[in-house]
């Protein structure tokens, strides 16, 4: 009668094989990976139900959890905003805020001036009904219609006054013949 001899080398790797696999597997309830910039955010923006202009273009990159929507945006520079209602806001080189559908909450390094003083934008809310963007600064809150942000706009380096902007429109319309 033959007798069986038994070696632990197999048990071991299947040992190691199933430990290592088990670090690949992800509970799909808690997903842990992040979206890591794969997709433009201004295409994810829509996706989440709010224009893809209140985010600048220079983005560089950004994270999205797919757990609890929080989100951080860094932009190549620091950034100026001037919107068409004469609103200027500044993004910071850091954004970061928690993105959920028609809103974005907890956000820091987005601020707005208001006459004199800049002042932190804590949130943004999307009303389909009425077509507006509210914005939240503290406990105040203002409304711009959404049409404001469907195109991204430029940053600007450095703060543009109203004058220099206004100069810089008659030195265009006074220099060139328009047909």
């Amino acid at each position: 009668m033959a007798a069986l001899s038994w070696s632990p080398l197999p048990s071991i790797s299947l040992l190691i094989i199933l430990s290592l696999s088990s670090l690949c597997i992800s509970n799909p309830d808690h997903p842990s990976n992040p979206i890591n910039g794969s997709q433009d955010i201004h295409d994810i923006l829509p996706e989440f139900n709010l224009p893809k202009g209140i985010i600048p273009d220079g983005v560089k990159s950004y994270t999205l959890s797919n757990q609890d929507g929080s989100f951080t945006v860094n932009m190549e520079h620091p950034c100026y905003v001037k919107f068409l209602d004469e609103q200027l806001v500044y993004y910071n080189k850091v954004i970061k805020g928690k993105l959920s559908y028609g809103k974005v909450s907890h956000v820091s390094g987005i601020q707005a001036k208001k006459l004199f003083i800049w002042v932190p934008v804590s949130g943004m809310e999307m009303d389909t009904d009425t077509g507006m963007v509210e914005f939240y600064v503290g406990a105040f809150s203002q409304k711009f219609p959404a049409q404001q942000f469907e195109a991204i706009p430029s940053c600007m380096k450095k703060e543009a006054s109203s004058t220099s902007i206004i100069k810089s429109r008659s030195f265009w319309v006074n220099n060139y013949n328009f047909l």
